[in-house]
């Protein structure tokens, strides 16, 4: 089924409306969830010498902008949510950018790595082309682009007032390759446990240029 025009802004408003008022205890619930083993992907995989200049996608409060800040990176975010984009830039010191993810305005060959954690998942399925096309053309030649989503069959809808998409690997896979990524790596969280206990799927992808 296609969504239409009005469809996807009414996701893309009701979404963002939970996270809006809720985001004084999403800060309090998540400012303890360790996702080193993620930032530490993003880093390995980029060439060249540090300071990076990274753009963390769906950056929310801003914890992981105080992280890479304190690594020495530059780092800038971009939320969806406003009530976000304020505790970022006050929490962080980041410059921290206003945008609806569907409605992306990026500059061009830009980031050295993009860090998705926790929100590409939120992409409607038929719009992830074009959002998957705008961060390929904001990472430098070779960049890379690290994404954590929630794993599924492939379903989509709303869970409560947030709508969400949930890939396997192969489908995944399937469209950041179409979107000009070639797969660095791939694993499953929280680390050590069984797999039906690991609901996140983490893959790193670099930029391909012709």
């Amino acid at each position: 089924m296609t969504l239409d025009a009005k469809t996807l802004e009414q996701i893309a408003a009701t979404t963002l409306e939970h996270y809006q008022q809720s985001a004084e205890g999403f800060r309090e619930g998540t400012r303890d969830h360790d996702v080193s083993q993620n930032i530490a992907a993003l880093l390995r995989h980029i060439q060249g010498s540090a300071p990076f200049t990274l753009l963390d996608f769906g950056c929310g409060p801003g914890r992981d902008l105080q992280t890479f800040t304190r690594l020495g990176h530059v780092a800038v975010g971009l939320d969806g949510t406003e009530r976000f984009t304020q505790m970022a830039r006050q929490d962080s010191g980041c410059e921290v950018w206003h945008q609806d993810f569907l409605k992306l305005e990026l500059p061009a060959e830009h980031f050295d790595g993009i860090f998705a954690n926790a929100s590409l998942f939120h992409v409607p399925t038929q719009e992830l082309e074009q959002v998957l096309g705008k961060l390929h053309a904001t990472l430098k030649p070779g960049g890379v682009l690290l994404s954590s989503n929630p794993r599924g069959d492939n379903q989509e809808g709303w869970n409560g007032q947030r709508y969400g998409a949930y890939h396997d690997l192969e489908n995944w896979r399937a469209m950041l390759t179409k979107a000009g990524f070639v797969e660095l790596e791939h694993y499953y969280r929280p680390p050590g446990l069984p797999r039906d206990q690991q609901p996140w799927l983490v893959s790193v992808w670099r930029k391909i240029t012709a």
